[in-house]
């Protein structure tokens, strides 16, 4: 097959020009002093013949290849987090780049041959991505040229592309204040570890931090929180059991992620309550079933297809240090209703 690809020396001659006089034509060269009419005929014998540029001669000039390499952990076979390489793969293809994608599944000793394998092939830069969000140690062998890190930070200020997780936890906050909640808002999924150490997570602490500060703009205490192990319809369930067990219930409820919702969901039908009638229900990721939950649950979307096209663009287009951080958009369904009474 590359016997029979057309080279330049052939649109050349259909041209009727000389292979330099080509070659400016169809890399946009400008000062070639060649007529429209000259163009016209550079171009239609390229289209004529399917003539392709040869990239590997390409790359030798300009020390670029078009390719970028996506390292992840387990993000590509997490059909929740497809998104990011989605966003990824539009945003290079509109470059016209090529991704070129690996998954580890955390095994360093494969992480170190696939990011080896990435960089003989001389790749334009490396964008660094995890499923959850969160502070990671960066390869050293990456750190040589351009390189972002999706949905993670690090201790070396390289470029970075967040969900703005502190910003949704106002909104789904602000969502409960708008329509008259007030003293009565409970919490479910406080969790230490999550938000005491980045290397677990950035979202925890950055949610529960934006739920603080709006409701301290407004001057409203939540009646309370509640701790769970994991953030798991299971540990959901039994912290809207203990709610449900106090004296003064809740008239609405903040979960930490949608699976805690769905474990809180099911604990008020088991009490023979209703969302929103009796209480209000607001999440945060918009997982698949956010929308299969009858009602539906209001929930902040992950902008993940957003987040890995931003990385492309800083990629190639340079940022700072400071992190990016794309809105979660607040996804308004039927779980939110003023207080009863």
């Amino acid at each position: 097959m590359g016997r029979n690809r057309a080279t330049l020396a052939d649109v050349a001659r259909r041209a009727g020009l000389s292979k330099t006089a080509a070659s400016m034509v169809l890399n946009g060269r400008e000062g070639t002093r060649l007529s429209a009419e000259a163009h016209q005929r550079v171009f239609a014998a390229a289209e004529e013949l399917g003539y392709r540029p040869n990239l590997a001669a390409r790359s030798l000039r300009t020390r670029k290849t078009a390719t970028i390499a996506f390292v992840s952990d387990i993000v590509a076979t997490t059909r929740f987090a497809g998104g990011l390489i989605r966003g990824a793969l539009d945003a290079a293809r509109e470059r016209d780049h090529v991704l070129l994608i690996t998954e580890t599944q955390g095994d360093a000793t494969f992480e170190q041959y696939a990011i080896e394998a990435m960089l003989d092939r001389q790749v334009d830069g490396v964008i660094y991505a995890a499923m959850a969000t969160r502070r990671l140690t960066v390869p050293p062998a990456i750190l040589g040229g351009p390189v972002v890190l999706l949905n993670a930070t690090s201790p070396d200020d390289l470029p970075c592309v967040l969900p703005d997780d502190e910003r949704a936890g106002r909104t789904v906050t602000a969502a409960l204040l708008d329509l008259g909640h007030r003293d009565r808002i409970a919490l479910i999924g406080r969790n230490r570890l999550k938000e005491d150490d980045a290397e677990v997570s950035l979202a925890a602490r950055a949610r529960l931090r934006g739920v603080h500060r709006a409701l301290d703009d407004a001057g409203v205490d939540l009646l309370t929180e509640c701790f769970c192990a994991e953030w798991l319809p299971e540990h959901g369930y039994a912290a809207m059991r203990t709610l449900l067990g106090r004296p003064t219930r809740p008239t609405a409820i903040i979960c930490m992620n949608d699976r805690l919702a769905f474990g809180a969901y099911q604990a008020l039908a088991e009490a023979g309550l209703t969302v929103p009638d009796d209480i209000s229900v607001v999440s945060f990721d918009d997982d698949p079933i956010a929308a299969w939950l009858r009602p539906g649950l209001s929930t902040t979307a992950l902008p993940h297809e957003q987040m890995g096209r931003r990385a492309v663009e800083i990629l190639l287009d340079g940022g700072g240090a400071t992190p990016s951080l794309v809105p979660m958009p607040l996804r308004r369904r039927r779980s939110l209703a003023a207080p009863a009474g």
